[in-house]
């Protein structure tokens, strides 16, 4: 389960495009930033690229990207090029799910990153790979969990939404913000379609995407709709004045009507019968200059630190620091959750970093990149105030019900090995 949202310069505060998602997995799915540099393809010797389950054509130049990924599989959650393209994918639960192996979404993302200079080459880079290869395989991590897939899509100046079911789909182009969740959004209206589903439309005028392909079950239980509509009532509520810290509120709320072991929240906690977990989340902020990208590198936003990174690398930033980061942040995030560690000054003092990083980031900011440098050292201090005292301590939860603490517990001895409940 996922959230993805982007908000057209109109209805931003600085008259800048700002995308966004937070990427829903499995607890213990650990989920790395990893820069990927352009590179030539000799494509006589290499013909074919190993995507997660199947080889595809390769082309003669891929485009330098940073992704947002599952450490085990081959694409991405999310991610953006050097040319500013910023994909968000989504599961949705439709009538044509394929377990055979093809493409998954994951793939389809990568894929359309390294290969397009803007949203809507982007957008042809996936439908013509759904047309050559399909979609399907298994996307679960500790169990097997297949889906179909929507896509966001932006550069900055447009933006489109991408839904798919199996190699169908429709897209529209977007005007002031969008937001897709783990549900078909697609109705009557769409601005490109699979020319089936164009002449469909055009046999029937009252046609709707979603209401075809649609699986009701399924998309129920995502509570898809709920945290649709509870980020499009804040963004509408602040049409015009809408900033990154809009969106940091949106990807880091929760549905205050139930636990938050839930699937109706954006910042989204296991811990359920059913559900997922938020295992990274990052917010783009177009500029002039030079994009900025806030990034937690580590799970569930409502207790993570955005850290700032650039488009185009920089030394010492957050990035290609492989498995262990994303570890050590979700040690000291077990320990919030087990009750061990202080969350409420914890996030005083985030807050207050993050603050200090909005303001140093400034448009007028000459040492931009200095200051990247000193905001991730700062965050790196955080986090070892906080975990260096646990250390050597085991995880023993005794926050929430019975159920959710023998979940945790099992989980985290999964993680890391030799955890108990109490």
């Amino acid at each position: 389960m996922c959230d993805t949202l982007v908000v057209l310069a109109n209805a931003t505060k600085t008259q800048k495009m700002l995308f966004a998602k937070n990427s829903d997995r499995d607890p213990n799915e650990v989920q790395i930033i990893e820069r990927i540099p352009a590179k030539n393809h000799n494509i006589s010797l290499n013909p074919l690229v190993q995507t997660t389950y199947i080889k595809v054509k390769q082309v003669e130049h891929t485009y330098a990207v940073t992704l947002f990924k599952p450490e085990w599989i081959w694409g991405a959650e999310m991610g953006f090029n050097e040319y500013g393209v910023n994909v968000g994918n989504e599961a949705v639960f439709t009538k044509t799910i394929n377990k055979e192996q093809a493409l998954i979404g994951m793939d389809l993302l990568r894929l359309a990153l390294e290969r397009s200079k803007t949203a809507i080459e982007a957008l042809y880079c996936i439908t013509n790979l759904l047309q050559t290869y399909n979609q399907g395989g298994n996307c679960g991590y500790q169990k097997k969990f297949f889906y179909d897939n929507s896509f966001l899509i932006a550069d900055g100046k447009d933006a489109y939404v991408l839904e798919t079911a199996g190699k169908y789909w429709a897209a529209i182009k977007v005007k002031d913000f969008y937001v897709i969740s783990n549900s078909l959004t697609i109705e009557n209206y769409f601005d490109l379609a699979h020319p089936d589903i164009i002449a469909e439309k055009k046999r029937n005028p009252k046609f709707s995407f979603a209401k075809k392909f649609r699986e009701p079950i399924y998309t129920y239980f995502s509570q898809a709709k709920k945290r649709r509509h509870h980020a499009l009532s804040i963004l509408a509520d602040n049409h015009g004045n809408i900033t990154v810290e809009t969106l940091m509120e949106i990807l880091r709320s929760h549905n205050a009507k139930t636990n938050k072991a839930s699937v109706s929240s954006i910042c989204m906690h296991a811990g359920g019968l059913i559900g997922d977990h938020t295992t990274g989340s990052y917010i783009a902020q177009y500029n002039e200059k030079e994009n900025i990208y806030y990034v937690t590198g580590a799970s569930l936003p409502c207790l993570s630190i955005y850290k700032p990174i650039l488009q185009t690398p920089i030394s010492k930033d957050c990035t290609n620091k492989g498995i262990d980061y994303w570890l050590k942040r979700e040690r000291l995030t077990r320990y919030f959750l087990s009750g061990q560690a202080d969350k409420t000054s914890f996030i005083v003092e985030r807050n207050n970093l993050e603050k200090a990083m909005l303001e140093a980031l400034s448009d007028n900011n000459s040492k931009i990149e200095d200051a990247i440098i000193d905001i991730t050292l700062k965050e790196e201090k955080l986090i070892n105030k906080y975990l260096q005292p646990l250390i050597n301590t085991q995880h023993k939860f005794s926050l929430g019900k019975k159920y959710y603490r023998k979940y945790w517990a099992k989980q985290t001895n999964k993680l890391f090995g030799g955890e108990k409940n109490v």
